[in-house]
Parts: C-alpha cells; structure tokens; sequence
C-alpha cells in the first residue's frame, strides 16, 4: 500500500515518457470537472432566469468547450499508445516475444497481450465504481427529494455486462450504466483499432498508413453526414441535444485519437529532436492559438445554417486535437517556450496518475452532492466556483484512493509478469 501511494507521488518520470502529458492530462481533467459542475448546478437551480442571462454571455463559452477536454484524452490515448508501440518495436522488445511464431500467429498474439493488458489494467477500478452508483442511485430514487439525473438503480443491473465490454456506446443511451462511462468504451475501441494498425505497421506500413486515413476521412463525412441529416445546431441552451447520435458515438469521435497516432509516430520518427527555425516556430504557435481560441469562443453570438453546423462539427474536434498535437511536438522538441515547464512540472504528476480513477469517481461525487439537497441552488458565480473547488479537491482525493486501492496493485502485478520486466511508466 505504501509503495504504491510513493509511486503515485514520484517526480520522476520514466525515459520514454512524454513529460507534457501529465499537464495536459491534469488540466483537462479539471476542465471536465468543471463543466460537470455547471451542469449539474444549472439543472438544479431554482433563478433559470439568471441561467438564461449567463449562457449568453462570452465567458460561458468556457463551460460549453469543456466537450473538448475529451478531445485532448483521445489524442493523449493514440499518441501514447503509437509512441510507445513504434519504440518498443524498434529497440526489439516485441521480437523477443513473437520470436519463432508466423506472422499471422505473431500478429493476433500482440493483439491479445495489448488489449489483455489495456483490459487487466482499466476494469478493476471500473467494475467497482459501477457497483457504487448502482447502490448509491437505488438509495437515491427512493429518497432523494428531486428525481435522479439518471436510472442507473435500473439499467445497471441489466446492462453491466456492455460496460464490461467496453460495447455501451454502440448501444442506445437510454440503455447506457454510468452515462459518463462513454469515453472509456469509446477509448477502448480505439484502443483495438490502433492494436490492429500498429501491428499491421510492422510489415506494411503504407498499407496501415492508407487504412488510417480512410478511417479519419470516414469518420470526418460521417460526422457531418449525421449532424446534416439530424439537422444539428450547436446551442448554449442544450448542448448536449444530439448526444446519442453525434457524441458518444465512436465513428464520430475517432478523429482526434488518429491525430494524437499520427503525433505519437512522428516524435518517434524524430527521437524528440527537430529543429525549427524561431519564427517558424513562433508561426506554428499562433496558429494554435489562435484556433484554440477560435474552437472555445468561434460559436460566441453565432448562428449557423445547418450545413455550416455539420462542418463545423465534423471538423471542429479534430482541429482541437491537431492543436494538442502542436503543443505535444513542439514542447516535446525544445520549442515550447514557457508552455513546456508548465505543462511538465512535477507538482502536476500524481494529478495526472490518478486522472482515470478521477474521472470514474466526480460525476458519483456531484450526484451525492446533488441529490442530498433538500430544496433548489439559487445559482451564483460564487456558488458555482466554491461547489466546483471542493468537488475537485473530494474527487482527486477519493481517486487517489481507489487508486491505490484497485489500480496500482493491477499495475504492480503486470509489470511483475511482463516478459519485458520493465514497461514504460507514464
């Protein structure tokens, strides 16, 4: 126990890590925090008048954004995962393992091993955090004064064996255990096809290559196709009204993870050494700049036609995630200026380590909060930042235990049994 509580606390990395990843990965996970929050606050508050004032004002852009701090975890994903397979690759770690077996055998065995590993080291903390929010929101339906925000008492015990899968979101939302679980199947998925691609990479490359951009290009039209036909409009009002159909859905989310492969192949193509002249440099950082800022507050007193609205749909994550790719390589590289130091400072690691079991627990956090209320949240700015300051501070330490508790053990356990001994540390 005490090891693994030190090993979340370390401030050292390993030597194949990415050190800006922890930063990325904390922010954004603040970042859904608080967008969790304003959702949760706004559905419970009795002033909806000062609601309507505040989702028409341009800082509000902020909270509506939060959609693409998953973004950034789907580039993180496919980045980490093409990173570090091309390296292990290249120093022969996976040929010692294959060794003696045909290409086909050699083949579906990583694909094995690699999502026996994602499956081993993800579903521990998963499986008991869906346990708590079936018994939690059973108590709720029956005593809470409103109306629980979902029925997880019902589809649970029905559907646990989707989330297991990690299949739930190729399934109707009405039927969905642990709404905010969509990332993780959809992650997971992701997962799978990167195995595939990277496998396949070994001995053809163009081939993988190909395939990966018809799967982007495919996902970009499809995106735009469904929002078209959907006739979808980004609103401030309900920005989560084509859910079922745009957002969970992993044809439509599969962009920004092939951006972060491609980034992840090219900072092992360059061994993390390009060199770039100053104002090149400076170029590339005002362009992601500069579509950052378009991507958060573009929408601000827009409105869009309907085709305009499905480009932009289809298009607007993946740009998200080309930006983090930016960032990624540039301060991966020795041009990252002032980001870098801030994005890899070691205050920011056991954030970033506990980040998967963070994002399991706040959402059962803000549900505990939410339905032991007796009466309606007049809503406040005030209000709003103090619920979303305790939430984190209660959600990282709550995830640092079921870490401790359930994922690092895992963890412990696989690199004891890795025929390698020693895997990269993230």
């Amino acid at each position: 126990m005490k090891a693994n509580v030190l090993q979340i606390f370390e401030q050292s990395v390993g030597a194949d890590t990415v050190p800006v990843v922890h930063g990325l990965k904390s922010l954004s996970m603040v970042w859904v925090i608080f967008g969790h929050t304003c959702i949760v606050v706004f559905k419970y508050a009795d002033n909806t008048a000062l609601r309507a004032i505040l989702e028409k004002s341009f800082w509000f852009q902020l909270i509506l954004s939060a959609v693409y701090s998953v973004d950034t975890f789907f580039c993180l994903g496919g980045m980490l995962v093409s990173f570090l397979y091309f390296r292990t690759n290249s120093k022969g770690k996976l040929d010692r393992l294959i060794k003696g077996k045909r290409k086909v055998t050699a083949g579906i065995l990583q694909f094995l091993g690699l999502m026996g590993y994602r499956f081993a080291r993800l579903t521990a903390p998963y499986l008991f955090m869906l346990g708590v929010v079936e018994v939690i929101m059973k108590w709720f339906a029956h005593n809470a004064v409103f109306e629980p925000p979902a029925m997880d008492h019902e589809t649970c015990p029905q559907y646990w064996w989707r989330n297991l899968l990690y299949i739930n979101t190729l399934f109707p939302v009405e039927q969905m255990c642990m709404l905010w679980s969509w990332y993780l199947s959809d992650d997971t998925q992701f997962y799978a096809v990167s195995a595939i691609l990277l496998i396949l990479s070994t001995s053809h490359f163009k081939l993988s290559a190909a395939l990966s951009g018809v799967f982007f290009i495919s996902s970009l039209f499809t995106t735009g196709y469904v929002s078209w036909s959907n006739e979808h409009i980004p609103n401030s009002e309900d920005p989560f009204t084509q859910f079922d159909k745009i957002y969970d859905k992993p044809w439509t989310r599969l962009g920004p993870y092939l951006v972060g492969m491609f980034t992840g192949w090219i900072l092992f193509k360059t061994n993390l050494k390009i060199r770039m002249n100053r104002i090149w440099a400076w170029v590339g950082w005002a362009i992601c700049t500069g579509t950052l800022l378009f991507l958060i507050f573009g929408l601000y007193k827009t409105e869009l036609s309907v085709g305009a609205a499905a480009v932009y749909s289809a298009l607007s994550h993946s740009l998200w995630a080309a930006c983090i790719g930016w960032i990624i390589v540039a301060c991966s590289t020795g041009h990252g200026g002032w980001v870098r130091p801030l994005l890899s400072a070691p205050v920011l690691y056991p954030f970033s380590r506990v980040t998967y079991c963070t994002y399991l627990v706040h959402p059962v956090v803000l549900r505990y909060v939410a339905m032991h209320l007796n009466h309606p949240i007049h809503l406040g700015e005030l209000l709003v930042f103090v619920l979303f300051l305790g939430l984190t501070v209660i959600s990282f330490f709550l995830a640092l235990v079921i870490s401790v508790a359930f994922e690092a053990p895992i963890v412990t356990m696989l690199k004891i049994l890795s025929p390698n001994r020693r895997p990269h540390r993230v």
